[in-house]
């Protein structure tokens, strides 16, 4: 895949604002970190070359200057709110975050529990957070938040939260998901610090949107796109504009909270070290990218992909069809269409040729492979068996998978599993192949180039089964489909 994004440069560029700004508050600094710490997927899709963990690693170089703060709101605990990308609940997630920050060497700090109001599942995850040693503190709803600053600026406002004690310069607050309550959290540890006589800062790091990108620029299109559900919108920030003359990007929840923040700073601080809510951040990406032609092919394909995932959506749970329109609306403002990704066309081209599910992929050089519908073979192990043929310089018409390999699998599914046809799912059809190797120089060869489809894009012609979705998605491939099912029914399975 072309690269775009000198990632290298990146996590050096980034360390280095935020030791700067850490150094401007006299040392002890507040970072509110949004969006993914790893696994980052979006980013790495519409900056090639971003790597899934960067902002991990740019930490990770200041290790030794950090504590984690880990912030849940009380009320997705309560409702056990699920993460859609993983599909856990964000208090799973939270323990999963200080696992993978205690086996990188951070030290967390603790956990706070935001929005507190006697939910009886936060107080059993509290009490489940102390058995296991994990300090924890409670924040509380303020009444008036966020207008009512002389309250939140008192004992009755910040000052009723218990105060996580720190011992790092540098306190990172990251959750589990938006609206966990990470700004409150700064907010009121500034507050407390304050008042202990500890002069702290506060700032944001957000990868999108990337402030010194123009407005219209696809990557910050893309973010849009994928916030269709959270009703962002991107701007261009008028304080930033009004104070130094020069136009920077933020979206609309920032730029309406910031006359608020800044009075808080005031009040807490003696005055606002902000002019802008731009001000605020400390994010280099825009400073990394080095093939901007490249990043922007990345960023409208992101853009396809969004509007067919929310369309998708719509079609299986009904989510609403306002964000299908707008995401719609984001496709034609970047100028492109859903046929921007050739797999789009190959698929419906191919399906419309056999009268049966088909799919495309689009290799790594350009080319594109098909796949059909066959008596073993679904659409998507068809497609998934034709690419890495292709990548291997197998002929088309070879076949690679041993009946010996495929008759016991298809014998389970059929005869002991109850499934009504023998057609083999992507994970089924790649055991069979797997087993084949033992036999076949050929099977090995296309197996071995398997890595290769990482980054792709794939497009089928119906909704696939969460199961080919889930694993398609394991091997990194990019999975749309057309927002229809094969069979006219009210239930799919």
């Amino acid at each position: 895949m072309n690269v775009g994004f000198d990632n290298d440069r990146y996590i050096e560029l980034q360390a280095q604002r935020i030791r700067e700004r850490a150094a401007s508050f006299g040392g002890k600094l507040y970072l509110e970190i949004g969006g993914k710490i790893f696994d980052d997927y979006h980013a790495s899709r519409v900056l090639p070359g971003f790597e899934p963990d960067s902002k991990l690693r740019m930490l990770k170089s200041m290790a030794d200057d950090i504590e984690i703060l880990l912030a849940i709101n009380a009320n997705h605990i309560e409702r056990s709110k699920v993460r859609g990308d993983l599909g856990i609940t964000y208090d799973d997630d939270l323990l999963r975050l200080m696992d993978a920050f205690r086996e990188l060497g951070f030290l967390v700090g603790g956990v706070v529990i935001t929005m507190y109001a006697g939910q009886p599942a936060a107080d059993g995850f509290r009490q489940r957070l102390r058995d296991l040693g994990v300090p924890t503190y409670v924040h509380y709803p303020i009444e008036g938040y966020p207008y009512d600053v002389d309250r939140i600026v008192s004992e009755q406002g910040f000052g009723r939260n218990e105060f996580a004690k720190t011992t790092r310069p540098l306190v990172v607050v990251c959750a589990p998901g938006p609206g966990s309550g990470k700004m409150a959290t700064c907010l009121s540890q500034l507050y407390h610090e304050h008042e202990h006589g500890v002069r702290a800062g506060y700032a944001k790091f957000e990868t999108f949107p990337v402030w010194n990108l123009p407005l219209d620029h696809p990557v910050n299109i893309a973010y849009e796109a994928a916030t269709v559900d959270l009703a962002d919108v991107n701007a261009i920030d008028p304080f930033h504009l009004e104070a130094y003359g020069q136009k920077a990007v933020n979206y609309n929840r920032d730029i309406e909270a910031f006359p608020v923040l800044k009075a808080m700073l005031e009040r807490m601080l003696g005055e606002s070290p902000y002019e802008s809510p731009t001000d605020m951040g400390v994010n280099m990406a825009g400073f990394a990218i080095v093939d901007d032609d490249v990043v922007r092919d990345a960023a409208r394909r992101e853009i396809v992909r969004r509007y067919f995932k929310i369309a998708e959506e719509h079609r299986r749970s009904g989510v609403d069809s306002n964000e299908v329109e707008k995401a719609g609306m984001l496709m034609k403002s970047a100028g492109i269409s859903e046929d921007y990704l050739p797999a789009h066309r190959a698929a419906l081209a191919k399906a419309a040729e056999t009268g049966a599910p088909a799919g495309a992929l689009e290799l790594p050089d350009g080319r594109v492979v098909c796949g059909r519908t066959s008596e073993l073979l679904g659409a998507a192990s068809s497609v998934l068996l034709n690419a890495m043929k292709a990548q291997a310089d197998i002929p088309d018409e070879t076949f690679i998978i041993d009946d010996e390999a495929l008759e016991p699998i298809c014998r389970l599914r059929t005869q002991l599993l109850g499934h009504q046809n023998p057609r083999l799912h992507p994970g089924e059809m790649l055991i069979a192949l797997s087993s084949s190797t033992r036999t076949s120089e050929l099977a090995t060869r296309a197996l071995d180039h398997l890595p290769e489809l990482a980054g792709c894009d794939a497009f089928f012609s119906v909704i696939l089964s969460e199961e080919d979705e889930r694993l398609l998605g394991t091997l990194g491939i990019n999975v749309s489909c057309e927002p229809r099912y094969e069979r006219k029914r009210y239930y799919h399975d």
